[in-house]
């Protein structure tokens, strides 16, 4: 599988990743990074298919468009994302793209239609988890029991080996591990919902 982490403008990460015999490609978060990506898809030869959205915020969508006119590429999100898109998925989903298959897992927190996209161990979180960080649930729609639940219910059921890619560069690092950020990531501590809840609060 071809995979690749971009950070061209700003601190918003984005992701490229492809079947390596078929080229068939998506896009994840083109955010401000599109003239970036552009010039990756072209210099790989990817035949790129789907430019998907972990949320809706602008920071992540910006590039949408851009990609969109320059590939015919359809847009993904999760059914509840207010932003354009073609395909609508749920919790559970799979996109795929050539034998690579991306599992679509919703996180809301952040936002209600936040996902995380799980392929081949690597596991791109959006603005749920970020390296020693998680999302603020603090904007319009945000929420502290939906962020506990996405976290502990589900990314912190995954095996210590998957790889996280966060949506973001905060931490000292552009990636780490779920056994990692479970050890070190003080968001991670072990609390009960409503101590999350009042952790959240804090500045």
């Amino acid at each position: 599988m071809f995979f690749r982490q971009i950070k061209h403008r700003g601190d918003n990460f984005s992701y490229v990743i492809a079947d390596d015999i078929t080229k068939e490609a998506v896009v994840v978060d083109p955010g401000f990074n599109a003239d970036a990506i552009i010039r990756l898809v072209k210099e790989q030869n990817l035949n790129l298919r789907y430019i998907i959205n972990t949320h809706h915020h602008t920071d992540h969508i910006a590039g949408n468009e851009d990609i969109r006119s320059s590939f015919n590429a359809k847009v993904v999100a999760h059914k509840l994302a207010k932003s354009r898109k073609d395909i609508s998925v749920a919790d559970g989903d799979t996109i795929r793209i050539g034998k690579v298959a991306i599992k679509v897992i919703h996180t809301p927190g952040h936002t209600p239609d936040g996902i995380c996209l799980l392929a081949d161990g690597k596991l791109l979180t959006g603005d749920t988890l970020f390296v020693g960080e998680c999302g603020r649930t603090d904007l319009p729609d945000g929420s502290s029991e939906d962020m506990y639940r996405s976290l502990f219910h589900k990314l912190m059921k995954l095996d210590d080996d998957i790889e996280v890619y966060p949506g973001h560069d905060y931490g000292p690092n552009p990636c780490s591990t779920i056994g990692i950020e479970r050890k070190g990531n003080y968001t991670l501590k072990k609390r009960t919902l409503g101590e999350f809840i009042e952790f959240m609060k804090q500045p």
